[in-house]
């Protein structure tokens, strides 16, 4: 009997990470571009109608734009400094969550702001005469100033949760439940279709990425299921999201029921022109890539050189939060269906053993010697355990049993393998969860 397979209707993306970037990137031209064209044309528009706001005569109106134009350029370069940093420290943490992120996006529309403000400044300057205040050109500068200090000071307050091992591990959990919700909804698992030896009797046309080696990031889902279901056919995917794929490599299938012909090749090439790459893994469709970032926190954590389990706790609280939403949800390999609810895309996915492995096996080896680690890693064991199926639960008592053996190996003496003995969520100082908390 074939077993029961993971379905859903395909979702639209929320936005690349690229996406973000080019929207960031035009929003900051576009205000650098609007600040000159408001220096120039606000005091020109005041030659013709009433001059209204502060009473500032030639020199003093020059004296404050100056004053202004300076220092915006000046905070720019303060906040060009202060992104600097924060992405130094951010790759200590992992190398893969400035990409993975996206959180400088922000930082770069402020940029445009500043410098906005300053041509803005600089260009209604030029036109201050002493026969002609700009007056209302000069109280909106100074609007501005106030504008842009607010919106400073609300992202330098951001930072210190950037530049934190709990503020990223908050950020990725974050990201990492929206993507668990979307991809893997809940809901019963449906009836797989028949195998392609049983339902195709026309050749499988297969699919071919065309560029240079890169990573399979996304795919544009609704676009793939309407070829599919206008066509009469199916679409394997061979890689998953995530998977690094060669040049010319093949990335899926179609499996048409009649012979395709001449439509074969162009539909592969349409197929192919749904599936955006790039040059690493992002958590924009990517749930496991989720994982991949808190436990490469959380390992970083427990590393020698910075020696910091408090933080590796913090990680483990969104692993245990996403392991909790999968627990009982369908994982595996997965079909996006059409309209009418028939089968038309798979696409290779983890299953339950997989999430768990890569959620916490490396912590498992590199946190058996901190009692703080072993104490939540007990905790969040036990809860899982609780919630999940029991035929999941093989998969965490394997994880608890790898736990006991490794951390009486690594914690000899008797009162830190006492210690480590009591499971506890706040991993030390905290009381060992009841039975009502684990449900």
């Amino acid at each position: 009997m074939t077993p029961p397979a993971r379905a859903r209707a395909p979702r639209r993306s929320s936005g690349s990470h690229r996406a973000r970037n080019v929207r960031s990137r035009g929003a900051a031209v576009l205000l650098v571009l609007l600040g000159a064209f408001l220096g120039w044309a606000v005091p020109s528009w005041e030659r013709h109608l009433p001059s209204t706001g502060l009473g500032f005569d030639a020199s003093t109106a020059q004296a404050t734009l100056a004053a202004i134009a300076g220092g915006m350029i000046t905070l720019a370069g303060f906040i060009v400094t202060a992104i600097t940093l924060v992405i130094q420290t951010v790759q200590s943490m992992s190398p893969r969550l400035v990409s993975a992120l996206g959180h400088f996006s922000r930082y770069l529309v402020l940029f445009g702001l500043l410098i906005g403000t300053a041509l803005y400044a600089l260009v209604a300057l030029s036109q201050v005469q002493e026969a002609h205040v700009p007056r209302g050109g000069v109280t909106l500068a100074v609007g501005l100033v106030l504008v842009d200090s607010v919106v400073v000071l609300r992202l330098l307050g951001s930072l210190r949760h950037a530049v934190t091992g709990g503020g990223l591990s908050r950020a990725v959990g974050e990201r990492l439940r929206t993507v668990i919700d979307q991809t893997y909804p809940p809901g019963p698992a449906v009836p797989a279709p028949p195998t392609a030896d049983d339902a195709h009797r026309a050749p499988r046309v297969p699919v071919v990425h065309g560029g240079r080696p890169a990573v399979l990031l996304s795919v544009d889902e609704p676009k793939l299921v309407r070829i599919a279901a206008r066509h009469g056919l199916r679409i394997r995917f061979v890689h998953a999201i995530g998977d690094f794929v060669g040049a010319h490599g093949t990335i899926a299938f179609l499996e048409p029921v009649h012979d395709l012909g001449g439509k074969g090749t162009r539909l592969a090439k349409r197929v192919a022109g749904c599936v955006r790459y790039g040059p690493s893994r992002t958590v924009e469709q990517d749930a496991p890539y989720g994982f991949r970032l808190l436990a490469d926190i959380t390992v970083r954590a427990l590393s020698p050189a910075v020696n910091d389990p408090t933080t590796a706790v913090q990680s483990l609280d969104q692993i245990e939060d996403a392991l909790l939403r999968l627990s009982r949800r369908s994982l595996g390999d997965a079909w996006l269906l059409d309209a009418t609810g028939t089968p038309r895309v798979s696409y290779p996915s983890p299953g339950w053993e997989d999430s768990v492995s890569l959620a916490l096996d490396e912590t498992l080896m590199y946190g058996s010697s901190n009692p703080q680690v072993v104490r939540r890693l007990r905790a969040l064991l036990e809860r899982v355990t609780t919630a999940a199926p029991q035929p999941r639960g093989q998969a965490l008592a394997r994880r608890t049993a790898a736990l006991e053996r490794l951390s009486s190996a690594a914690l000899a003496d008797p009162l830190l393998s006492a210690v480590a003995e009591v499971p506890d969520r706040q991993g030390l100082g905290g009381s060992a969860p009841r039975g009502d908390a684990l449900d």
